[in-house]
């Protein structure tokens, strides 16, 4: 059940957006076990001056094309699937829409299954 908020700049057109949505979406399904009908995504694109970073922070070179990846799921996956993620999507994102895995940020937040609710005002996943 993760939900995904994906931060770039202006350059993606609709369909690189829809590439993008897609990698990240498919890196999860292979990885950490997401259903392929679980996909909730929120993709913001920023002007000039709104996306702020350090270029080299971590000894990672950051560029113009910089991205922004917040997953948002429910507790439970290892170190070693998260880690997997994190270099799935990369992979990902460099073969399917050319974006530099330097450019990739992921922050991934965990909660509990009482705290979504898919609809109606009903917290679905708790009994």
């Amino acid at each position: 059940m993760p939900f995904i908020r994906i931060d770039l700049g202006q350059g993606p057109s609709e369909e690189e957006l829809a590439v993008i949505s897609c990698s990240i979406h498919q890196a999860m399904v292979d990885t950490i076990d997401v259903p392929e009908d679980d996909y909730f995504q929120v993709i913001t694109r920023h002007g000039a001056g709104e996306l702020l970073y350090d270029r080299s922070y971590l000894n990672v070179e950051r560029s113009d094309g910089q991205i922004f990846i917040q997953i948002t799921l429910k507790q439970g996956r290892t170190i070693a699937k998260k880690k997997a993620l994190y270099a799935a999507i990369a992979e990902r994102l460099q073969q399917s829409a050319g974006i530099r895995p330097q450019d990739v940020m992921i922050i991934l937040t965990e909660n509990t299954a009482e705290n979504w609710s898919f609809g109606n005002g009903i917290a679905q996943m708790v009994p």
